[in-house]
């Protein structure tokens, strides 16, 4: 059995798989340490035989983690790290290592999941977008503020009061606060039908739109593609990584 991990920007996912499809997923925020629910859920985890990572968190929480495992099981965290090739999948940036692992461990899994050309959306912190061909060449991506931290800015930058609200069905609002959260929804949304088009149009055929992290289901009012949501690609692609021939292992 693995402990799979990852651990983003704001949240930190963790699951268990037998090298099949990742079970129940517990998410938790992080801070930049371990969260006490964390070790509370692990005292009564029985103890695995790897733990395998994926970590945008920064260096703190890694460590954190790190030495929590060691206490628990003696065990040390695999970290992964960004391949330039894996399998039939090729990243197209020169560097690998400037592509987020994250982004990388999601098209892991698209090109397992789905078998034509692939438009990946990962609403986080940021919200990345990745375009992948059947073949497993990546074109690229774009990163854009995430929803929170796009509200977030617009407030910071103007005097606009900060109104907890949340958008109504309508592409537009009458109020402020509706106007400033529809308008982060529909900007992503508006992207990755954008996005879509232009793929559709490269490989002339319908590509898949797949939906993944902690705001994806907040996407899903504003999207007018089709869509389907994987909230748990990035742990589908540790499985895949693990348990391959791990030329993404650390």
């Amino acid at each position: 059995m693995m402990l799979l991990l990852d651990i983003g920007n704001t949240n930190l996912r963790w699951t268990l798989s037998d090298g099949g499809p990742p079970g129940e997923v517990r998410v938790l925020r992080h801070g930049g340490a371990v969260p006490l629910d964390l070790l509370a859920d692990w005292e009564r985890l029985a103890a695995p035989e790897r733990v395998v990572a994926s970590n945008v968190g920064g260096a703190s929480v890694a460590a954190a983690i790190g030495r929590t495992t060691q206490a628990y099981w003696g065990l040390d965290v695999e970290f992964v790290r960004t391949r330039a090739h894996f399998g039939a999948l090729r990243i197209a940036y020169a560097d690998p290592e400037r592509f987020g692992v994250d982004r990388w461990l999601a098209l892991v899994a698209a090109h397992r999941l789905v078998p034509d050309a692939a438009l990946v959306v990962d609403a986080g912190t940021a919200a990345t977008f990745d375009l992948l061909l059947a073949d497993g060449r990546h074109l690229g991506g774009l990163i854009l503020p995430g929803v929170e931290m796009m509200r977030a800015s617009l407030l910071a930058g103007t005097r606009i009061p900060r109104i907890e609200s949340e958008p109504t069905d309508e592409s537009w609002a009458i109020d402020t606060g509706p106007a400033v959260a529809a308008g982060s929804l529909q900007a992503l949304a508006a992207l990755a039908s954008r996005l879509y088009d232009r793929l559709e149009q490269r490989v002339q055929a319908q590509p898949s739109l797949v939906l993944t992290g902690g705001d994806a289901e907040r996407l899903i009012p504003a999207m007018d593609r089709p869509y389907r949501v994987m909230p748990d690609l990035v742990l589908r692609g540790l499985v895949e990584v693990a348990t391959g021939d791990a030329p993404g292992i650390g």
